[in-house]
């Protein structure tokens, strides 16, 4: 039984990724919209790392996190949709068995890091709202590179245990994935051997990693609600209700998602639901961070108009 499983992983050289339509009216307009998608996710995220840099009064522990994120965003949606992109205008559709392993391993790297971070972030708010008198002592320069190292840490960590456990099963034919990259779930059904392991793995490091973090962020989020709350400043309240107001709206976008593709039997598989979970929890929240924290956020504005009216008057 042994041999049979490294006889059929040996001959998988590499897999088919189905994606969405296979007309080809369809994916072509399709390839434009997520071009276009694409490019302003990479445009917005860029624009705010580059504004978080330049300006010295975004140089703050908040910031410093969402430049993080943002850095985050931008290689999350490469690890998938220029794979995705080419799909859709090149027929074959294949990606080689080393390709699909570095993408998985990727895509989990960067997935696993903005669940931490998120987490950090709600923990920086709420020293930030109920111990503001303590703030520069508790998220210090030194103490968030740690809790950044941390993240880091972690994601590889277990992006390497999702991969080794994913990757060492025999695969059959016909290696048709039906999905748009390789992730976890939709590889998995390939396999032609028992997945019960797998399944009860990723429930597991699902918990600990979506279920978990977010306990911990709703917990910092009632806290600052509190204290928000005893605030006798209307204009006090305003200010930070604004502030966490965007955390929790990006949170709510991708902790959903995540948790309905992770935190679920393996019986419950439905391809065509989980490629729009995907899209929406890679693409479609990397798209909306930008445009939540600059729209809802009066120093990233600041910046910007700073920037412009810089450059105005070099000019």
């Amino acid at each position: 039984m042994q041999s049979f499983g490294k006889e059929n992983h040996s001959s998988v050289s590499e897999f088919i990724l189905l994606g969405f339509s296979s007309e080809s009216q369809v994916r072509m307009a399709l390839f434009t919209f997520f071009l276009l998608l694409y490019l302003i996710t990479l445009l917005g995220n860029g624009l705010i790392v580059t504004l978080i840099y330049l300006d010295s009064h975004l140089h703050t522990p908040m910031y410093f996190f969402l430049s993080i994120l943002s850095l985050v965003d931008m290689s999350y949606v490469t690890t998938t949709m220029p794979q995705m992109l080419v799909n859709m205008v090149y027929p074959r559709r294949t990606i080689s068995w080393g390709a699909c392993i570095a993408q998985m391993f990727t895509f989990l790297v960067l997935g696993i890091a903005e669940c931490v971070l998120y987490a950090i972030m709600a923990y920086d708010r709420y020293v930030a709202i109920c111990f503001p008198l303590r703030y520069t002592l508790l998220v210090s320069r030194p103490i968030c590179i740690k809790m950044v190292t941390v993240c880091w840490s972690i994601s590889i960590a277990v992006a390497l245990v999702y991969t080794v456990f994913t990757m060492r099963l025999p695969y059959c034919g016909p290696h048709k994935i039906n999905h748009f990259f390789c992730e976890v779930p939709a590889v998995l059904k390939l396999a032609c051997a028992d997945t019960s392991l797998n399944d009860r793995l990723d429930f597991i490091l699902g918990f600990i990693l979506l279920f978990v973090p977010l306990s911990l962020i709703l917990a910092s989020y009632v806290c600052i609600f509190a204290s928000i709350l005893r605030n006798r400043s209307f204009q006090g309240r305003l200010k930070s209700f604004s502030t966490c107001a965007s955390h929790v709206t990006v949170v709510t976008m991708f902790y959903g998602p995540a948790m309905a593709m992770y935190m679920r039997p393996g019986s419950w598989y439905d391809p065509e639901r989980d490629k729009k979970l995907a899209l929406f929890y890679n693409v479609v929240s990397a798209f909306l961070n930008p445009i939540i924290y600059s729209l809802r956020n009066r120093d990233v504005k600041g910046a910007f108009l700073k920037v412009l009216g810089g450059r105005g008057s070099a000019q």
